[in-house]
């Protein structure tokens, strides 16, 4: 192999293709990154045998080659490599990279072990690259950070037209979004179970001037894949059942109160500094307010309160001060509407654009109220 390619590209290339390389491959081969050079384009991979990722930038090709070399290492140094064109040149069992008055001398890696990447699955479907990353962000809210059933780790992805869901929860609190998108056959009808981690790590490195096509086979409904900007990556799904969420809503809320977004989650944070780990917020509802306040008689206590529309009885809430806050950052709109049936009984939270207005139900953000002593 002998190419040319520009550093900062081959640096970005490089940097994306090995963010899945894991800490400890279980082999050594895993630790590799595969870059092959052929008809002016250099292609760079990576492969966990449940991840993988693809990339493909322009380079002069002066000799075509496949070669495998450390793939963290090979991120380092691209990341130091100078300004300006760098030259990567196999000379038997070693690649040279040089670049202005730098030179690098890596040991290659076997090729013949590195392990086949999987094909990508047909095209599901398509949607704009923010629109997909907001709906990442708001849908992973509620995924379990450290939980043993894996199936809560993940964000159930429901397609039905051109309508997709995405649901997680901990058990503690649910998140739900929804968005239009446009599929690849308008009367799909499908659900998949996705690594949350992997969604999050998806978004963060999207081109949000492209499209991003999803792909999944329903006939081997195992892999699902994620293109955009000339970058692909497919996942193992997730194999176990979503819990049944869906009758965690309530039919009716005969408590409605609206209050301003941005001021809520400030004096959450505020009342929050006196709360100790886990300790509960208490959120009382009445005369058109809510009274917030933590800690206890013989501890820091703090209060603070701010106007809300109530619509039904008056009522007293708890919640966790970061589930709480979590939920309501995901929200886009100026105004929360949360809805409630009793103290003990999951409240629902929705943004709405007007104080008087209607709630939006493409964001919705379930919580289970804690217990606390008066």
């Amino acid at each position: 192999m002998k190419i040319e390619v520009d550093s900062a590209a081959f640096a970005d290339a490089v940097a994306w293709a090995t963010r899945i390389i894991p800490v400890r491959p279980s082999t050594p081969i895993l630790a590799g990154i595969k870059l092959e050079a052929a008809d002016g384009i250099l292609s760079l991979s990576t492969f966990d045998y449940e991840k993988s990722a693809r990339n493909q930038i322009e380079a002069g090709v002066d000799e075509a080659g496949t070669i495998v070399v450390l793939g963290k290492l090979l991120a380092d140094i691209a990341k130091a490599l100078p300004e300006g064109k760098i030259l990567l040149q196999t000379n038997n069992t070693r690649v040279t990279i040089s670049g202005s008055k730098s030179q690098f001398s890596l040991q290659l890696m076997p090729e013949n072990d590195y392990p086949q990447l999987p094909q990508l699955p047909p095209d599901l479907g398509q949607v704009d690259a923010d629109t997909f990353s907001r709906s990442i962000a708001k849908a992973t809210v509620a995924v379990a950070r450290e939980e043993n059933r894996i199936v809560l780790k993940g964000v159930r992805m429901n397609f039905d037209g051109d309508k997709v869901t995405m649901t997680s929860t901990d058990r503690f609190r649910l998140a739900r979004t929804t968005f239009s998108w446009t599929p690849a056959n308008s009367d799909v009808s499908t659900t998949t179970l996705v690594d949350g981690q992997l969604l999050k790590d998806v978004a963060r490195s999207l081109d949000t001037t492209s499209n991003v096509v999803l792909g999944f086979d329903m006939e081997k409904p195992t892999l699902m894949s994620f293109v955009n900007a000339g970058r692909s990556s497919t996942t193992q799904l997730i194999d176990g059942e979503f819990p049944a969420v869906d009758r965690l809503f309530a039919d009716e809320y005969p408590i409605h109160a609206v209050i301003n977004r941005h001021e809520l989650i400030s004096a959450i944070s505020r009342v929050a500094l006196v709360a100790e780990r886990n300790a509960p917020i208490r959120m009382v509802f009445s005369n058109n307010e809510v009274k917030l306040s933590a800690g206890t008689a013989d501890e820091s206590q703090a209060n603070e309160t701010i106007d809300a529309q109530l619509d039904g009885e008056e009522i007293t809430v708890a919640f966790n001060p970061s589930y709480l806050k979590e939920g309501l950052s995901a929200i886009d709109e100026p105004f929360v509407r949360m809805k409630m049936v009793n103290a003990a009984r999951a409240v629902e939270f929705n943004g709405q654009q007007e104080l008087d207005g209607d709630e939006s139900l493409d964001y919705r953000y379930l919580l289970v109220p804690m217990r606390f002593i008066d």
